[in-house]
């Protein structure tokens, strides 16, 4: 089937008919068009200004990066997926080889990878990846086109829990806190993976890759301990900042693209954009509009019915783009998913569908589902994307079809 006639797929046509892109090489609604009399977030007159990261040294392929990803906004987002080519669901060692490849012939646009342990000195992070393994998967990722982004669930510092322990610390790691030095050396820790992210070009010029960098996420929930309860919330913001700033003013690593994501299941639908500035650190720290979404896609302790989990989904996203184009920043999908994939048609009917809804969700720039635990190595049955034989593996590969969405097969050069 080819990526153009996947499109004309009848159901995907019958729910969202004359909003999904049509068959051939019709291309997704000019996101700056004013529909009727709707007026959209992407009419405003800041949307055909240059974007501009709020590290303004920042490497040429890095700007390259961040202006590219607004350029496909409105045409297309790019799928990602967390720890693609560190293991899958049946297989673990592998140097080169992933779940979604496995099924669709080609690897997510978007590499996630995280950070957790890195802070301690491990050779390995929480899930069981070595980081020096990681940061040659970076590479081979980077040389292919793909995009970077880490994660960090960072270990509690006071009570040496991991990030899910609540014993209260952060208003010791903020500034003229007792232990700010210990935030000052996991940074640290940071910075010296992130030198070691080098490639040499043909030339034999070496290059920084670009990462996009979403420290201290899901903030707003109360399961992390720089969770909402846990801490207050000028202190996270406090927090937030001074990540920014001492690793791009004191520490000079001008590779990064910040991203902030609070998860959407502590926001209320009816008062989005004040729920989601919640601990917003402003704009002179952040590039990235994000937001975690596992809630509007099936989890189970939604019980709203699938239309309405489906409408609230396409809001948050147009929530975010409208927030985003305000601010004129890029917004993402940071984090969603459906565990075990129990929905039939998930990724046409609850992932492609939804994005292609409105203009103003269309201008999301890409989509990461969490990982595919190793099912031998870690006891459980939890994965994002699909394996060669799972119920959704053609459905996914109807949405790998459909032009809108990019793999990184057919990422445009995006660091140029």
């Amino acid at each position: 089937m080819t990526r153009q006639s996947a499109l004309c797929l009848p159901l995907a046509l019958a729910i969202f008919g004359s909003l999904l892109l049509g068959c051939g090489e019709k291309e997704a609604q000019n996101p700056y068009e004013v529909t009727g009399d709707t007026v959209h977030a992407s009419d405003s007159p800041l949307a055909q200004r240059a974007f501009k990261l709020v590290d303004k040294h920042a490497t040429p392929a890095t700007v390259a990066l961040y202006n590219n990803l607004a350029a496909l906004r409105g045409k297309h987002f790019l799928f990602g997926h967390q720890d693609s080519l560190a293991y899958g669901v049946n297989w673990e060692g592998d140097l080169d080889k992933s779940d979604v490849r496995d099924v669709t012939g080609a690897n997510p646009a978007v590499y996630g990878w995280e950070l957790g342990g890195l802070e301690l000195g491990n050779d390995k992070n929480l899930d069981g990846v070595n980081f020096q393994q990681m940061q040659e998967w970076i590479k081979a990722g980077f040389s292919r086109g793909g995009v970077i982004t880490l994660s960090w669930h960072v270990y509690n510092p006071v009570s040496g829990g991991d990030s899910w322990d609540k014993t209260p610390a952060l208003h010791e790691l903020v500034p003229g806190g007792a232990r700010h030095e210990v935030l000052k050396k996991y940074l640290d820790a940071f910075v010296a993976f992130n030198k070691g992210l080098v490639v040499t070009d043909a030339q034999g010029k070496q290059q920084q890759i670009p990462v996009i960098f979403r420290p201290w996420h899901e903030h707003n929930g109360d399961w992390f301990w720089w969770g909402k309860g846990q801490a207050g919330e000028q202190d996270y913001i406090a927090l937030y900042q001074f990540t920014v700033k001492y690793l791009r003013d004191q520490k000079k690593q001008h590779n990064l693209i910040y991203a902030f994501s609070p998860d959407r299941s502590r926001i209320d639908m009816n008062k989005f954009e004040s729920d989601y500035f919640y601990g917003y650190p402003g704009d002179d720290y952040v590039d990235v509009i994000g937001l975690d979404n596992y809630w509007d896609v099936g989890h189970e302790a939604n019980k709203a019915s699938a239309d309405e989990q489906t409408a609230n989904f396409t809001a948050a996203l147009k929530n975010i783009s409208k927030i985003a184009q305000v601010r004129h920043k890029v917004a993402a999908l940071t984090e969603t998913g459906n565990n075990r994939l129990t929905l039939p048609n998930f990724w046409t009917e609850r992932i492609l569908a939804p994005v292609l809804a409105d203009p103003d969700s269309q201008l999301i720039t890409y989509v990461l589902v969490w990982r595919n635990a190793n099912k031998e190595r870690e006891k459980t049955d939890q994965f994002f994307a699909p394996y060669p034989g799972q119920a959704t593996a053609e459905n996914f590969k109807a949405f790998y079809e459909n032009p809108a969405v990019m793999f990184e097969d057919e990422v445009p050069p995006l660091y140029q």
